[in-house]
């Protein structure tokens, strides 16, 4: 039987049983409460051990019991019901309040008047993307992302710059304030001078940030909507000048990487080899090892060779596919991007925009929110399970519970997939889902145990 939760009183009915063995004449008496909550096969069967009843009253025993709890159970129903209707005859419940109550609920659970599934924006600029780029138009769509990265990368050079030359003039100034310092100056002088320099700094980094944010969202948003309207001229057969404006490519532009900010191409070392699994039915899986840097491949590579352009294109024709590809980068358990791998990682996401998915700060945000929340519905399963009762791994574990925002190892197996935050020109990222779940999204496929 289901629990019914909306009912807030509680009723002992006893079920009474009469039947015979041999010449006696016996009563069971059984005391329910309503509603019954639990299985009722299994009240059967702990009747049947508890009071040792014999085996040839199983059978009737249980249909008796079945039928007296749903009469009581009905019973129960028609009495609520008619309260119910007595407060809405005397005026204590709202009629109009109540029939928007029954409609928006009949919408909700009826298909046939529940309103049509909108596609997203998302959806469908993926199916759009997934058409273009197994189309004639894919090395046209890889031409403009890396006119974009260009454009990305030089301001990036010149936000390095402005940032170096401020730098070096504010080191200047205090340099020759230092050696007044006891002379004409003093050390609040030297603290003034301090605090406006990093007041500077401040004010031209977020400018830069605010820059490069606004043009990234111009990007994204040109890009889309030069997609969309690409495919529908593709699909318009009456389009003359569309296989034209496909074979034109666009310029490629070369980035001109200023003050070291050029990535060496360092030599790989790797191998290739098969391996055979299985006993009877044998299954080959090709294996490739490799030792480089792991963010190299996360770049997007500065010069536009033959081979760069394939790897990216076998990227984007599978990233929205159900051929899950990623890159697990080993960080500490802070949700930041501020220090260590986590910090050049960041970085590298900046250089390019994003086409397809959020910038990692905004997802970032989203694990620093559902680890909140896992970790406050942990702490009060825990505190109802064992109480007030304290033990020595509360002791161990004060300095972590100190830190709610740090994603113990009990998440990993939940939340593994938010830190799994890649790139789109290199490596695929792959788009937050709830674990647990088995999700078929047009992007991914992904089951987590």
């Amino acid at each position: 039987m289901k629990s019914n939760k909306g009912k807030a009183c509680t009723r002992e009915r006893d079920f009474v049983y009469k039947f015979s063995a041999g010449n006696q004449d016996l009563v069971l008496t059984v005391p329910l409460r309503f509603p019954v909550q639990e299985n009722i096969n299994h009240l059967h069967g702990r009747l049947i051990l508890l009071h040792n009843l014999p085996c040839f009253i199983e059978n009737d025993l249980k249909q008796l019991l079945n039928k007296f709890i749903e009469e009581e159970t009905i019973k129960d129903y028609d009495r609520e019901a008619e309260m119910a209707l007595e407060a809405v005859k005397s005026g204590k419940v709202d009629i109009n309040q109540l029939a928007d109550t029954w409609a928006k609920a009949y919408k909700e659970t009826t298909l046939e008047y529940a309103k049509p599934e909108e596609t997203s924006w998302d959806e469908d600029f993926a199916d759009v993307y997934h058409d273009l780029i197994h189309s004639p138009a894919s090395e046209t769509l890889l031409n403009l992302e890396h006119n974009y990265f260009v454009s990305i990368s030089e301001l990036i050079s010149e936000r390095d710059v402005e940032l170096k030359k401020l730098r070096e003039r504010q080191g200047a100034e205090m340099d020759k304030v230092m050696q007044e310092l006891g002379k004409s100056l003093t050390d609040q002088d030297v603290n003034s001078l301090a605090a406006q320099h990093f007041e500077s700094q401040q004010d031209l980094e977020n400018k830069w940030t605010s820059e490069l944010k606004q043009s990234t969202a111009i990007q994204k948003q040109e890009y889309q909507e030069w997609v969309i309207k690409l495919h529908q001229d593709l699909k318009n057969p009456n389009n003359s000048s569309i296989s034209d404006e496909i074979k034109v490519q666009p310029q490629l532009r070369e980035s001109v990487e200023g003050n070291g900010r050029i990535y060496e191409e360092q030599r790989l070392l790797e191998e290739s080899f098969t391996i055979h699994l299985g006993a009877q039915l044998k299954t080959m899986h090709n294996l490739r090892l490799l030792r480089a840097d792991m963010l190299d491949f996360c770049k997007h590579k500065r010069n536009h060779r033959s081979g760069v352009k394939l790897h990216r294109l076998q990227t984007a024709m599978s990233l929205y596919s159900t051929s899950l590809c990623g890159l697990v980068l080993l960080v500490d358990n802070r949700i930041s991007s501020y220090s260590g791998i986590k910090r050049d990682f960041a970085t590298v996401c900046q250089e390019c925009t994003d086409f397809h998915f959020p910038g990692i700060q905004e997802q970032l945000e989203i694990v620093q929110k559902v680890v909140l929340k896992a970790r406050a519905q942990r702490s009060s399963k825990s505190k109802r399970r064992h109480g007030n009762k304290n033990s020595g791994n509360e002791d161990k574990s004060k300095s972590i519970e100190r830190n709610q925002s740090n994603i113990l190892p009990d998440h990993i197996r939940l939340y593994w997939h938010y830190y799994v935050l890649l790139h789109q020109m290199s490596v695929m990222p792959v788009k937050p889902i709830k674990a647990g779940n088995y999700v078929e999204d047009k992007r991914k496929t992904v089951m987590f145990q």
